[in-house]
């Protein structure tokens, strides 16, 4: 196998040097789940049986299977050269020269422009962390936490103090989620193991939940967002349809799991209220004991042994347990809709192959700045500069923004911006487009 004319044998995996050269077609054969090939910076690797031992997951390695990760592969590693020492083992070869750098429909100049505004940004330091901010976030939620306990130990536990204590621990939650997903992007410190460890205190220790669950599945989110079948965030379980495509198909192959022309109205019972307290507390704890992972279910379950022993003498443990159930409702509901807000109403189809600008800000829009919004939303109103660099710190994002919206000007790529409610809204009016096309397709196609 090989290309440019050259004639040769891929190297083994494990041998460290490049035996040939490759063209896109023939880097575009491995791409099944027990044959797989990626390229870096013009590099061929062969990732089949190291995927598995991936950090990430294997999952979010294979969605690039067969496709240039150059992107993707410097947006989520900090220290790249560190990185450089497990790819150098997979190398098997390079791309031919007479190959482009890029494969499918990825535009040329839109990458070599986002690099050199990339390469600007982390000059200028923006990828630096102002320490202080985040430990005045860690500060205000422990604050809410010692406040909802004291003032229910202090003043009983009568409906009123009961209610003002759920939005204060609902509240307190909601916040140690924005700051987790802050640790596990590796924004806050230099050291990456100093990230994954205060991820695992805060989304553990502070919420109960798992980081590397979160880590594998978010980061797929991240790497295709708003594709079927590699952003487990549009995997809806057959409850609903979305986007333009996937309501048509299942409308013509009258697949009617539920009544999708009126999901805009049965997302508010299934959608916000159940996200958090069933659906994802159910598959946490199945992951963390079915993959057998003892570190990040003894963080979970501090949070239950504290919680319990703060509250069980005060409600008594159903009483507790109750309180606990009311708290995760009311975050699931803040959680949802702001996550949802930036992504639902967007573009959801298939793979699509484009290049990483393109294909981040189809999938993405961001909500007007106000102080309100940033607190409210984690900084995560600037989801489009989120996207594009996931380990830049959240209180940078806003010093970049001007220059991406030009970037994307200067290319045609739209860039969206909404205000709060306008984009809660539209959640719910793509929720009814994709229902009525689903019936469409269904009864007349």
């Amino acid at each position: 196998m090989g290309g440019g004319g050259q004639q040769t044998e891929p190297a083994e995996p494990g041998s460290g040097k490049a035996a040939g050269v490759y063209t896109w077609e023939e880097v575009q054969k491995h791409r099944s789940r027990n044959d797989q090939w990626l390229v870096v910076n013009r590099k061929v690797y062969n990732i089949s049986q190291w995927a598995r031992r991936h950090p990430g997951g294997s999952r979010v390695i294979g969605h690039y299977a067969g496709e240039d990760a150059t992107e993707a592969f410097t947006a989520f590693h900090p220290d790249l050269k560190f990185v450089q020492k497990f790819l150098k083992p997979l190398l098997v070869g390079e791309l031919a020269a007479s190959e482009p750098s890029q494969d499918g429909k990825k535009n040329a100049s839109i990458i070599k422009d986002f690099e050199s505004l990339r390469s600007k940004v982390e000059e200028e330091g923006l990828f630096h962390t102002k320490p202080l901010f985040f430990c005045l976030h860690l500060g205000h939620i422990l604050l809410l936490e010692a406040l909802a306990w004291t003032m229910v130990s202090y003043w009983g536990t009568s409906w009123t103090i009961t209610s003002l204590c759920a939005v204060m621990l609902a509240t307190s939650q909601a916040q140690a989620g924005w700051l987790q997903h802050d640790f596990g992007h590796l924004s806050v410190f230099k050291k990456s193991k100093w990230n994954h460890l205060v991820h695992k205190f805060v989304i553990g220790h502070l919420k109960g939940a798992s980081a590397n669950w979160w880590n594998h599945r978010h980061f797929q989110h991240h790497a295709k967002p708003n594709i079927f079948k590699k952003d487990p965030d549009v995997n809806m379980l057959d409850v609903f349809v979305l986007g333009k495509t996937q309501p048509v198909e299942y409308g013509v192959k009258k697949i009617k799991h539920m009544p999708y022309n009126h999901q805009h109205k049965y997302f508010f019972l299934v959608g916000p209220p159940l996200l958090i307290p069933v659906y994802f507390h159910m598959q946490i704890m199945n992951t963390m004991i079915t993959r057998r992972d003892w570190v990040d279910l003894a963080w979970s379950l501090s949070y239950y042994f504290r919680y319990f022993y703060c509250y069980t003498p005060l409600y008594g443990f159903l009483g507790s347990l109750a309180l606990m159930t009311f708290v995760r409702f009311l975050e699931s509901h803040w959680f949802v809709w702001v996550t949802q807000m930036n992504h639902l109403p967007m573009e959801i189809e298939y793979e699509k192959n484009q290049d990483w600008l393109t294909m981040q800000l189809q999938a993405t829009c961001n909500i007007e700045q106000s102080w309100f919004n940033d607190w409210f939303s984690g900084h995560l109103n600037f989801q489009i500069e989120h996207h594009l660099f996931p380990m830049m710190p959240r209180h940078n994002y806003h010093l970049v923004a001007q220059r991406v919206r030009a970037l994307c000007e200067k290319h045609g790529v739209p860039y969206g911006t909404k205000t709060l409610w306008r984009a809660m809204a539209d959640v719910v009016s793509s929720l009814k487009s994709s229902g009525e096309l689903w019936l469409d397709a269904y009864l007349h196609k």
